[in-house]
């Protein structure tokens, strides 16, 4: 009997990473398949070896971006995959998160008669603008074993009556700033020489809800011309389109105190992290990543509702919408009040890989 991890984007290479690496060191047998579903398939590749995991057994290039049409050729593509290690026996496998790729990975274990343990199951936005949100509710009502990183996360499961096993195990992003942290460290110096302020706001923002929006688009120009702070700006492909397909990228771009960045790798955006005031964000992920003890930042959410109220709970977070009004208000506050942040994650002790490798294990041959 045989473990599948199936991944498709850079965050679930990143969240799945230690599980993976608590599976090679425990010399368990498991297929590695990596759906492509990222913007930049190459890129997909090289962040790969960059964490040290080995090469997939079974990697795709997806020919179709309409989110309809990809999740149907991710599932025929596992299919055919899947079919190829029937051999080895595939039992269960483990997805992480709520993208098309997971979505498409669960419904197909589901009809090939597979068990499914979901990695960040129970997560819960009440949004359902989010195809974020419909993902993660299917996903979790078709699973086996649900791995709910928190008892909030729990307890959405146990009201939504999900007929699956529930374990809180922490989440595994927590794990892999543990894992990798001394990498950081060795770009930091680097990254930190490209940056032309001394104090900084780290800004990213990409969600379609966002960005696709000409008017929340205007409003975040504002925000950004607008900050008592300098900002440091990482920019999505999809956030530079829009910006230029809208007529904003020039108003962008020419803002002095405002420093645009091509995307960054992993190791040197968490040195952007731990350098930086405040985060300004619409990214779950990044939530999260922020309250590890050796990051502690203050997050304003670009957004009207957040799936990690864990966040906001411990003071992490502060959930602010997109109207510029607010979220400056909201900034000035958090740089003349200067919070002081719990030593603690909310998301975990890092061992989290450790706990949903036991029980996968004790699955395996029940």
């Amino acid at each position: 009997m045989s473990i599948v991890i199936v991944v498709g984007t850079r965050p679930e290479i990143i969240k799945m990473a230690p599980v993976i690496k608590e599976l090679e060191k425990r010399r368990a047998e498991f297929i590695f398949i990596h759906t492509g579903q990222h913007y930049d398939y190459e890129m997909s590749k090289i962040f790969i070896e960059e964490l040290a995991l080995p090469q997939p057994n079974e990697s795709f290039a997806l020919e179709n971006a309409n989110p309809v049409a990809q999740i149907g050729e991710m599932m025929i593509k596992l299919e055919k995959a899947l079919e190829s290690y029937r051999s080895r026996k595939p039992r269960i496998m483990l997805i992480q998160g709520d993208t098309n790729s997971m979505l498409a990975a669960g419904l197909t274990a589901l009809k090939l008669g597979m068990r499914i343990g979901h990695v960040e199951a129970g997560l819960r936005s009440y949004d359902w603008r989010m195809p974020e949100e419909h993902n993660r509710r299917m996903i979790d009502h078709v699973s086996h074993y649900l791995f709910a990183p928190t008892e909030l996360a729990k307890k959405n499961l146990i009201e939504e009556h999900v007929w699956g096993e529930i374990f809180v195990t922490g989440n595994t992003v927590i794990d892999a700033i543990d894992m990798y942290f001394d990498k950081v460290k060795e770009v930091e110096a680097r990254v930190m020489a490209q940056i032309r302020f001394d104090e900084y706001a780290l800004v990213t923002f990409h969600r379609a809800e966002n960005v696709d929006n000409p008017q929340t688009l205007r409003d975040f120009v504002r925000i950004l011309k607008r900050s008592p702070i300098p900002i440091v700006f990482p920019i999505h492909p999809r956030t530079r389109k829009r910006l230029q397909e809208f007529g904003l990228w020039n108003e962008v771009e020419n803002t002095q105190h405002l420093q645009i960045l091509p995307p960054q790798g992993y190791f040197e955006f968490l040195a952007l992290m731990k350098n930086c005031k405040v985060i300004m964000t619409d990214s779950g992920g990044l939530q999260e990543e922020a309250t590890h003890p050796k990051i502690r930042k203050t997050v304003l959410v670009l957004r009207t509702s957040t799936e990690r109220p864990e966040a906001v709970i411990h003071g992490f977070a502060r959930v602010v919408g997109t109207n510029p009004v607010v979220v400056l208000a909201e900034l000035e506050k958090i740089l003349s009040e200067n919070p002081k942040l719990p030593e603690q994650s909310p998301f975990g002790d890092g061992k989290a890989a450790i706990r949903i490798v036991d029980i996968t294990m004790s699955r395996l041959e029940t």
